[in-house]
């Protein structure tokens, strides 16, 4: 009974120390959990601020509605508006200052000459030669001379007023006041009028080609233009600009085609448009190029098969002089030259190829280009050409 109750003591020791150790175990191993912690106190919000939207906010209420941004505009070319050019009627009236400018020697130089009070051969002698450096040519400076000397002889005395009505006169007799220089450009029913506008490289022809299309415009009329310089790149674009300024129709060809093709198509184009002018611009022959020559009587006969060829105007350099009056003679010799474009008048030239190429040619002056303006291209007018020489 003893030995029972010492072996349940034992076994209850046991049992007893077991337990202690496994609490002692599992005690050493916990950690404590740390303590919360606790976010710093913001500051408080003033009143102000609480009530204004922050930067960047967006503010919305039910009326809101999101929106996409704008699509940025597609930039379309604009076509520059067509010009309205001032009628042909006065032009040279208004470019007459510019004129006396350049020419005033010649005028003045004569006066003072025809002025003095005794007129020997030495005198005769200086106003021949004044008027031959203007390039009035030999022939008709000597027929202005004679008749001067005579004209003096029987007047005797003379006055500064009847010096300068004496010398007008003269000038205006060998100019040819009377000469019709209307340039042909009425509509034959439902055919147009066709300018031919030919010329040597340099002379202004393609800028006096688009000048007389806008001369042509102010009066009233509708132009086409044709390109027929297809060997120059530029003169095609040059020709195309002019035309857009005025709402010409250009009419033009590849480059390096047959300028007799685009001439053709030119003028159907007119026909077809029901135009009032088409005026063909050539290429600068080179008037020692036989070839080139041909080909311009070529473009001239391929034209009169669909419609007439109305006028020639051949442009001249005012500053070449004579050589201008060997060119202008080859041409004459190729195609029938009806009118003459005196460009650069208003600058260095000599206001006496006005009578010297008339004189050669036997066609009137029948335009003059006074200036680089647009507009500076006028029907020739002897009467003011001739004040202009003299001056006031």
């Amino acid at each position: 009974m003893e030995s029972y109750l010492g072996l349940i003591l034992i076994i209850a020791a046991v049992v007893v120390l077991t337990a202690g150790g496994m609490f002692l175990l599992f005690r050493q191993g916990r950690k404590a959990a740390p303590p919360p912690v606790r976010p710093p106190e913001a500051p408080p919000i003033p009143e102000e601020e609480r009530q204004a939207p922050s930067k960047g906010a967006v503010i919305e209420d039910e009326a809101t509605t999101t929106v996409p941004p704008p699509a940025r505009p597609v930039e379309v070319p604009v076509a520059p508006p067509i010009e309205v050019p001032p009628p042909s009627a006065g032009r040279m009236v208004r470019l007459r200052a510019r004129l006396a400018r350049s020419q005033s020697t010649l005028g003045k130089g004569l006066l003072e000459l025809l002025s003095r009070d005794r007129l020997d051969d030495d005198v005769w002698d200086e106003i021949e030669e004044t008027l031959i450096t203007a390039d009035v040519g030999v022939a008709p400076t000597q027929a202005m001379v004679e008749e001067l000397r005579t004209r003096v002889k029987v007047l005797g005395s003379r006055t500064p007023t009847e010096v300068r009505g004496l010398l007008k006169e003269q000038l205006l007799t060998q100019i040819g006041a009377d000469t019709d220089r209307t340039l042909r450009v009425a509509k034959h029913g439902e055919r147009p009028a066709v300018v031919l506008v030919v010329g040597v490289n340099g002379t202004g022809k393609t800028t006096t080609t688009g000048k007389l299309a806008r001369s042509l415009i102010g009066d009233g009329n509708r132009v086409v233009l044709g390109a027929a310089d297809t060997f120059r790149a530029a003169a095609a674009d040059q020709l195309q600009t002019w035309g857009d300024r005025v709402g010409a129709e250009v009419v033009r060809g590849p480059e390096g085609g047959d300028p007799a093709s685009v001439a053709f198509d030119a003028v159907a184009k007119g026909m077809e448009e029901k135009v009032d002018v088409v005026i063909v611009d050539t290429a600068g022959r080179l008037h020692t190029k036989t070839g080139l020559m041909d080909e311009l009587g070529k473009v001239k006969r391929v034209i009169e098969k669909k419609a007439t060829v109305d006028e020639v105007l051949l442009v001249l350099d005012a500053t070449t002089g004579q050589n201008g009056m060997r060119q202008a003679q080859v041409f004459a010799e190729v195609v029938n030259i009806t009118g003459i474009a005196l460009t650069k008048l208003d600058g260095t030239a000599k206001g006496g190829i006005v009578i010297s190429v008339q004189r050669e040619l036997g066609v009137p002056v029948k335009l003059v280009g006074l200036g680089e303006g647009p507009d500076d291209l006028a029907p020739f007018d002897p009467e003011v050409f001739v004040d202009a020489l003299l001056g006031d």
